[in-house]
């Protein structure tokens, strides 16, 4: 049954639980078909309201700080694989006692810090992040490779020997990419750190690889990883984030204002692309919405969103629809459950939308609402 998002208060993110369910399947179905280890990366989907689905499917998750480790034991019941490009002596502790696994971005903080991991209480396994010099990744912003990139160990400072203590390799250059780019990626990995696979434990592959978009090579996956792991016999990590979340979820707002200047209209919504929608204008990408025709079309009413902050560049455009709108109209957006959702911000205090869920059953549930105490304790 379609969503009734006249049911929908707005502004609201609203996660289908079908949807993601569907992504799910085909998660595990990679995983078990290619036999590698896949978790789930909170920087791309934290909505923890909807883990204990996530956990019927796959168990684990990857995190960048002691905030996100603490958070995969309390809600996905497991340790984290952790990496960050810098670990701080205060909370390091706290990163230990919630990690499984726990990479490193250069060599001087795996020297600093390796001895406090081989002093904790239990094991857990180390990882070094390396830069294969290679990412077809076209936004500068999300290209891990780019010249000077802080991210990641080059091959010429690594050398011909796996550093003490070190289980693991990690790379990550993919956004939202293809099993093609990985293919690519790997014979750049192989290239310069190939050498040294044959005396890890596990080799950490990262985000990007999305599984779950429509016309992506799930096949073309599975046997690139089969071969892998058959030349080096070796555990295979992937860590996705936007795969579990992709097109599983709308942004439920209301028209509040239409204004014209110079022959440009423009709906003001009860929502912000800067605060609500940041990927938006920082990938940037024009999301769809339903009922509107995603380019112009000459003679049918076109406009502009624009957000309800002071910013002057809070505004997207342009969108088409069959009909005028009208103030009190919903204005829902496709595919805003991952990444851009978890970057949210309270920034001039707009109203932060809630947060619901449609279920199996086709209904609404509310999961959370957010109200002046929750702008006024985000400062001091």
């Amino acid at each position: 049954m379609p969503i009734d998002f006249t049911k929908i208060p707005s502004p609201c993110y609203l996660l289908d639980e079908s949807l993601l369910r569907r992504n799910l399947e085909i998660i595990r179905r990679v995983r078990d078909a290619a036999d590698v280890e896949i978790i789930m990366a909170f920087k791309g989907f934290a909505m923890w309201s909807v883990f204990p689905i996530v956990r019927e499917y796959i168990s684990g998750a990857t995190a960048s700080s002691a905030f996100e480790a603490r958070l995969a034991v309390d809600e996905m019941k497991s340790l984290a694989h952790t990496y960050a490009p810098g670990y701080r002596d205060y909370d390091f502790a706290e990163i230990m006692k919630n990690s499984s696994h726990i990479t490193f971005n250069s060599l001087t903080q795996l020297k600093r810090f390796l001895p406090d991991v081989k002093k904790f209480e239990r094991p857990i396994s180390v990882g070094l992040r390396v830069n294969p010099e290679y990412s077809e990744v076209g936004t500068a912003l999300y290209n891990p490779c780019s010249p000077g990139s802080r991210l990641g160990v080059m091959a010429d400072v690594v050398g011909d020997t796996l550093p003490e203590g070190v289980d693991g390799l990690h790379f990550h250059t993919l956004c939202e990419s293809s099993s093609f780019d990985l293919e690519n990626t790997l014979a750049a990995f192989e290239k310069r750190f190939g050498h040294l696979i044959p005396k890890v434990k596990w080799i950490n592959m990262g985000g990007g690889h999305l599984m779950t978009r429509k016309g992506y090579d799930t096949e073309h996956l599975i046997r690139l990883l089969k071969d892998f792991k058959k030349r080096y016999n070796v555990h295979v990590i992937l860590e996705p984030g936007a795969v579990f979340a992709w097109e599983t979820g709308y942004l439920v707002s209301t028209v509040e204002d239409l204004v014209e200047n110079k022959g440009i209209r423009t709906a003001i919504l009860d929502v912000s692309f800067t605060g609500h929608m940041p990927d938006c204008l920082e990938m940037p990408y024009k999301p769809r919405i339903i009922g509107s025709y995603f380019e112009p079309v000459a003679g049918k009413p076109t406009y502009r969103m624009g957000g309800n902050s002071c910013l002057s560049g809070d505004f997207m455009g342009d969108w088409s629809f069959d009909a005028e709108l009208k103030v009190g109209d919903k204005i829902v957006f496709e595919d805003m459950i991952h990444y851009t959702m978890v970057k949210t911000t309270f920034f001039n205090g707009v109203q932060h939308p809630s947060i619901g869920v449609w279920t199996a059953k086709d209904e609404f549930k509310l999961i959370r609402q957010f109200g002046y105490e929750d702008y006024k304790n985000k400062l001091s």
